[in-house]
């Protein structure tokens, strides 16, 4: 049986909320085989299943399934995503957007099925030793996440909107940490920033929610596939997976370099403290933070808006990972690090 065979007859825009067969059924009636893909180590773990050709090994179908109930939550949340997305036909990009092919259930769990997409993880060949110490390789890795995006967001484009990229945030913020004595500060310079950002218009479009190179698998040269679409909106800020991408490719830079040391192909950078390598990007001088300012900038010109708010932008990312991400611990430093870069210059508070 073919994927396309597997295509719930009903055709809804929206996921069942009650799968119609199991994972172990959908397997035996393809004939696929079964690999796991990964496991998520967040506290809302999900674990990825690739179903493959028995002939070659090729990737067919990926199976997502849920190990906890907000796990589940995201999962149908995914699902009704991506059809809502594909249905405002990216022409452009289509083919790197997974397809629902149905909603089954695993152990309980609804677990979503998507055809599979081709390509190799962007994560795997940046964390290769001496990847980000190359100009060369860098630039292609940001012009190629730059021009999927900017062919997704044309091929979604819905009027205008302000650059709002703080939004709810505060009020996030200030439950997660609200024993923090330092919060109302940030809070404020928050509401700065927000003030600035909001002065400028920019043209809306579909959000991916999670643009950052561990969800894009590059072939050629160039973006072949986008994975993890269960923070999606089909209408939104777009600027968010601009400055998320940013954020997320200088944030690991000095991954492979031991505490204290100078990371290679960067002068000026040392690994000495956790975000050190973003606020090298943000603050420092060289070709690395020129690369970064200029992705962000180029981002910000595209959707109509002043290049300028460009570290405003990238402030309001950081702020939106430490109130939105699953781990405490990951939101907590990026707290400290948003603070870090949002206080004055040559304030010691």
């Amino acid at each position: 049986m073919t994927a396309g065979a597997l295509v719930d007859a009903a055709g809804t825009s929206e996921a069942p909320t009650r799968p119609g067969r199991t994972l172990a059924e959908l397997v035996r009636a393809s004939a696929l085989r079964c690999v796991v893909l990964g496991a998520s180590k967040d506290p809302n773990a999900k674990v990825t299943l690739l179903l493959v050709s028995p002939d070659g090994g090729a990737p067919v179908l990926a199976a997502k399934t849920p190990t906890t109930t907000a796990a589940a939550l995201a999962v149908e949340r995914e699902a009704r995503a991506l059809r809502e997305i594909r249905a405002l036909e990216p022409r452009l990009v289509l083919d790197a957007i997974p397809r629902v092919v149905e909603l089954v259930e695993h152990e309980g769990w609804p677990t979503l099925v998507t055809t599979a997409l081709v390509g190799r993880p962007l994560a795997s060949a940046y964390f290769r030793a001496g990847h980000t110490s190359s100009r060369r390789r860098v630039r292609r890795d940001l012009e190629a996440a730059a021009s999927w995006l900017a062919d997704f967001q044309a091929g979604t484009a819905a009027g205008e909107l302000p650059l709002g990229l703080i939004g709810p945030l505060p009020a996030r913020l200030a439950a997660r940490f609200a024993d923090d004595p330092e919060l109302p500060s940030d809070l404020e310079r928050l509401a700065e920033i927000e003030a600035r950002l909001r002065r400028e218009t920019v043209r809306g479009a579909a959000v991916h929610g999670d643009y950052w190179l561990g969800n894009l698998l590059v072939r050629g040269g160039a973006v072949s596939g986008v994975v993890d679409w269960e923070s999606a909106e089909p209408a939104g800020q777009p600027v968010r997976d601009i400055v998320r991408f940013a954020v997320s490719y200088a944030l690991y830079l000095d991954r492979r370099t031991r505490p204290g040391r100078p990371v290679r192909g960067h002068r000026g950078l040392r690994a000495d403290s956790w975000g050190a390598a973003l606020g090298f990007a943000v603050d420092g001088g060289g070709w690395f933070p020129e690369l970064f300012r200029a992705f962000v900038r180029d981002g910000l010109a595209r959707l109509g808006a002043s290049p300028a708010v460009w570290r405003d932008a990238v402030l309001a990312g950081v702020a939106e990972i430490a109130a939105t991400t699953d781990d405490e611990e990951f939101a907590r430093r990026h707290l400290e690090l948003y603070r870090r870069l949002a206080r004055p210059p040559g304030s010691g508070s």
